[in-house]
């Protein structure tokens, strides 16, 4: 096996590929398909032999793609209904594709895809650049762009790889940390155990030696550089990423939210698609959520096609946004007025 077969893939490069191949499939793929062939997945994949933290990998990735608002279908294989084995899974281009009353100019769409076009070369990297030219070789991926969807992973936040290499190092690091609701950053100084990406966001799981406590904390919250102390720590006899998934999906299971949504909405059709949601009788959505004020501004984009019934602090806190909204539009028109 080569050194760049066996190199880890960063997660956002693995997601862009899953996005890419399944776009491509007008059929679907299986995930033993996926598994075996997936840049990010096949370097992993055993053939005959034990794939099960990998199956959990790709589970995982389900969920942070539809959580990014891509409409990932399962579909059942002809003449195998209740299969599990062979489910299909596909992203329908005509369900993730700009409405029809949204049209560019040639200038435009010349510059829109020259920007796609410099987003992807500097996000991939040549082992995927490779992978999409074997597939265009047999037939599996169009000439469209990926102007439709490439810009909407997020690529890492600036903490992430002054983080990774402290990982790597067992070194403790410190950074200014804003808490929603504070109007000031505290320092924190953490020893990193383990760098982890839940619903679509990248958190850090960390132990604070003065307390011996762990914590985990949102890395787009780091709002200066990330330095390093000086100091070490002993290595984790444990993987910690685990623990720290663990703690956040139960975070994500605690808190749930009754939101009423506009039918064939935008804000329902995206917010149907979340892992997790139920849909009751009198069609008020149940969802889940791991951080009220995220949650919050996702809800407030979507503007009066929701109403949030529960929880208060949830509704609070959207209602709030509305009206920030709100003022500085009137505070820009009567500037406008005055000017």
């Amino acid at each position: 096996m080569s050194a760049s077969s066996t190199q880890k893939v960063p997660v956002e490069e693995r997601l862009f590929s899953l996005v890419l191949a399944l776009l491509a499939t007008e059929t679907g793929l299986t995930k033993n398909e996926v598994l075996s062939t997936v840049q990010g997945y096949r370097q992993r994949f055993r053939v005959g032999g034990d794939n099960a933290n990998l199956e959990r990998q790709f589970e995982r990735d389900k969920d942070d793609i539809r959580d990014l608002g891509v409409p990932l279908e399962t579909v059942e294989s002809p003449g195998q209904a209740g299969n599990n084995q062979n489910l299909r899974y596909r992203i329908p281009r005509g369900a993730y594709e700009l409405p029809s009353d949204i049209t560019f100019s040639a200038e435009e769409t010349t510059l829109l895809n020259l920007a796609a076009m410099v987003w992807r070369e500097g996000s991939l990297s040549g082992e995927s650049r490779r992978a999409v030219m074997k597939l265009k070789g047999l037939g599996l991926v169009s000439d469209e762009p990926v102007l439709g969807y490439a810009p909407r992973l997020r690529v890492r936040d600036a903490a992430f790889e002054p983080l990774r290499a402290a990982l790597e190092r067992n070194a403790v690091v410190r950074f200014a940390y804003l808490k929603p609701g504070e109007e000031q950053a505290r320092v924190r100084t953490v020893a990193p155990l383990a760098l982890v990406q839940h619903q679509g966001r990248w958190h850090l799981h960390a132990l604070e030696p003065d307390t011996q406590r762990t914590k985990t904390f949102l890395l787009r919250r780091i709002v200066s550089q990330v330095a390093t102390t000086g100091a070490t720590f002993p290595a984790p006899l444990v993987d910690q990423t685990k623990a720290a998934l663990s703690e956040l999906e139960e975070v994500w299971e605690s808190h749930t939210a009754e939101i009423e949504v506009v039918p064939d909405s935008d804000a329902a059709t995206r917010l149907h698609k979340r892992r997790g949601t139920e849909t009751h009788a009198n069609g008020v959505l149940r969802l889940h959520y791991s951080d009220a004020n995220i949650f919050a501004d996702e809800l407030a984009g979507y503007g009066p096609e929701v109403l949030v019934l529960s929880p208060p602090v949830l509704r609070a806190a959207v209602r709030t946004r509305l009206l920030r909204t709100a003022a500085e539009h009137t505070d820009a028109r009567e500037g406008v007025h005055r000017g």
